[in-house]
């Protein structure tokens, strides 16, 4: 086992930097129950000295988000305190590093004249419209005052405690964005009543949070983050995290066993979208919460609502979190606003310098001691390090690819992030309109060619996908239409129904264009490696006519993109913006015109080239694929629903 400092974690990370690996306990990431402890203590000691005297805000360096400064302290307070509430209660209270004494100091100091213009006094909580980020912190704040209750608030005097109690109560009176905002005073209502101070107006907060929460599942385990077909990771972090953790608390038997059983159908398909390696999806939007994607499979442990054997989620949590703290996602010890380093396109204007901190849900797993079976039973391979496999998830239209390699891609045909009666006339978000998205690539800059995407062009403008509507799913299949959305009003009509078949590394991409005129140009990209320097890229380009194609290579990542049929024109276009996995990055790109039949590529993503390609053969509205293990496909695009039938190829 090394023994030696590991050189890609910062100085600052000092605990964790010197503990050696234990390869047999851990034979999938090397990392055990102390690592994790350690990476959280090491975490809130760098972000200490950012602290006011009384420790009620954390001001963390940085560029203030859209709420401004003293929201963002109010962040740093919270966010940082849901990890140290882990961290102490899972190791029973003992606390050598005295962090809850400091966040004991900060809630009193920070409650005592909320409001105030002074270095310590928390924002007022109004609603979203008005001052909402806000509304966000008092989950945190209760939910780290529900796990330590015995070491912080318990030793508050009863003026202390009532002047909390005054602040968190307004999170229960102002209106909150219409998503997974509602669990927010659900999870301060169920501490209150837990503290002895609950009422109708708790149980009300409670209550419309439940009901609320029903109107957003939409099967399998699987909820939409409010009205629309929002999926994205907050599924996880917030709309199971927040339930589970209030009716395991408080909750009824039967709300318990209801809640349970749906996290774990969702961790079920969940845990397959990530990486071999434990890096989750790059798609969606907060993803600077980074490891806070593990958050749901840690609940499952913890709470055995999980079909994972606990050696198989740990893998995940700890391979997630050793992911992204060996790629320089703490800057100095300081969790940096991005995916690995600083990333501004993986952000959103409400991020500030410590909303990165919500990785703090990641350490729930902490919750577990030292006898649980999460940290005693021997590591286990995740999912995607198994065979070849295609998992469906059809609550959200997506589906699951995943190769030997260990490199996972989501077909995105369901999570447009569009709100019911939205006409999608904005700008799409690239965390969300893109075709495919994947634990290795992540979607370029809405101000560079967009990769996974197809686009017309009509009198000089140029469409990108926007408000799409799932037309189904299938063991290695999903499809959807989506409206072409222009500048201005041009061909209103138009619709763009889209299939993707795949199998290995291969996909078939198949669209069928309506009301779109004969001729109409129509460009088509692939996947997008991202590296640092463009002497680290490699390029093959098949320019036109039959076995028109692009292949981009890169250390440890291959994509290629090839037409099926004549009249293609191939090249690779820059992406100089990058992504969040390199500062420059090329998509590979078809292009061609619209006519009678649909227009077919095959696409592939792999670490070292993805093997023998399909036989695909178009037949008017009929394509037909073979596959190279023998197996095939029928699909016919005639109907406004793609009919796919799977056959042994000949």
């Amino acid at each position: 086992m090394p023994t030696a400092p590991n050189p890609a974690l910062p100085p600052e990370l000092a605990t964790l930097r010197e503990l050696p690996e234990d390869r047999a306990l851990s034979p999938v990431t090397g990392w055990t129950r102390a690592h994790v402890a350690a990476a959280a203590d090491d975490l809130l000691l760098a972000a200490r000295p950012w602290a006011t005297p009384g420790f009620a805000r954390l001001d963390l360096p940085g560029e203030p988000a859209r709420a401004g400064w003293v929201s963002d302290g109010l962040e740093g307070y919270a966010r940082t305190f849901l990890t140290a509430a882990f961290l102490v209660a899972g190791q029973g209270g003992a606390d050598p590093h005295g962090h809850l004494e400091r966040y004991r100091s900060g809630l009193v100091a920070g409650t005592r004249t909320p409001g105030a213009d002074d270095a310590e006094s928390w924002p007022l909580i109004r609603s979203v419209r008005v001052q909402g980020q806000p509304m966000v912190e008092p989950a945190s704040v209760a939910l780290g005052l529900e796990l330590t209750r015995d070491w912080l608030w318990d030793t508050l005097s009863t003026d202390e405690q009532d002047r909390a109690e005054a602040w968190l109560r307004d999170s229960l009176r102002h209106e909150p964005a219409p998503n997974n905002w509602y669990l927010f005073p659900l999870t301060v209502a169920s501490f209150l009543e837990s503290a002895g101070r609950g009422d109708a107006e708790t149980a009300a907060a409670v209550q419309r949070g439940l009901d609320l929460l029903e109107g957003w599942y939409v099967g399998d385990g699987w909820y939409t983050d409010g009205d629309g077909r929002m999926f994205d990771h907050y599924v996880g972090w917030a709309m199971h995290l927040y339930p589970v953790l209030h009716a395991r608390h408080r909750g009824p038997e039967d709300l318990r066993k209801v809640l349970g059983e749906r996290l774990r159908e969702f961790l079920g398909t969940y845990a397959r979208t990530f990486d071999a390696d434990g890096a989750p999806l790059h798609q969606g939007r907060s993803l600077t919460y980074r490891w806070a994607a593990v958050a749901p499979v840690a609940l499952g442990a913890v709470t055995g609502d999980t079909p994972l054997s606990p050696g198989t989620s740990r893998a995940l949590v700890t391979g997630c979190l050793r992911h992204f703290l060996e790629r320089g996602a703490a800057t100095g010890g300081v969790l940096s606003r991005g995916w690995y380093g600083p990333h501004a396109s993986t952000l959103q204007p409400y991020s500030g310098p410590a909303s990165p901190y919500w990785a703090s849900k990641g350490f729930l797993a902490l919750l577990a001691g030292e006898d649980h079976p999460l940290w005693t039973s021997v590591e286990e391979p995740v999912p995607a390090a198994g065979p070849d496999a295609t998992t469906p998830i059809a609550p959200a239209g997506w589906l699951v690819q995943s190769t030997a390699d260990g490199l996972v891609r989501v077909h995105n045909h369901g999570a447009d992030h569009h709100r019911p009666g939205d006409p999608g006339d904005g700008a799409p978000d690239p965390h969300y309109a893109r075709f495919a998205y994947s634990t290795r690539t992540g979607p370029t800059s809405a101000r560079n060619e967009a990769e996974n995407s197809l686009s017309l062009t009509v009198r000089g403008r140029t469409s990108a996908r926007a408000a799409f509507e799932p037309l189904g799913t299938g063991p290695d299949w999903a499809a959807s239409v989506h409206r072409p959305r222009f500048e201005g009003t041009v061909l209103p009509q138009a619709r763009v129904r889209s299939l993707v078949l795949a199998r290995g590394a291969w996909e078939v991409r198949v669209h069928a264009a309506d009301a779109v005129p004969a001729g109409t140009p129509v460009a088509l990209t692939g996947w997008a490696p991202a590296v640092d320097h463009p002497d680290e890229l490699s390029t093959d380009v098949t320019a036109e006519g039959e076995g028109a194609g692009a292949v981009v290579r890169v250390p440890g990542l291959v994509s290629e993109l090839r037409g099926v049929g004549g009249g293609w024109t191939a090249d690779v276009v820059r992406a100089p913006a990058g992504t969040a996995y390199g500062a420059w990055a090329a998509v590979p790109r078809l292009r061609t015109a619209t006519g009678d039949g649909p227009l077919v590529v095959l696409a592939a993503l792999s670490a070292a080239g993805p093997g023998p390609a399909p036989r695909v053969a178009v037949d008017g509205q009929r394509v037909r694929v073979a596959w190279a293990d023998g197996a095939g496909h029928d699909v016919d695009v005639s109907g406004p629903v793609p009919h796919v039938r799977a056959h042994t190829a000949r």
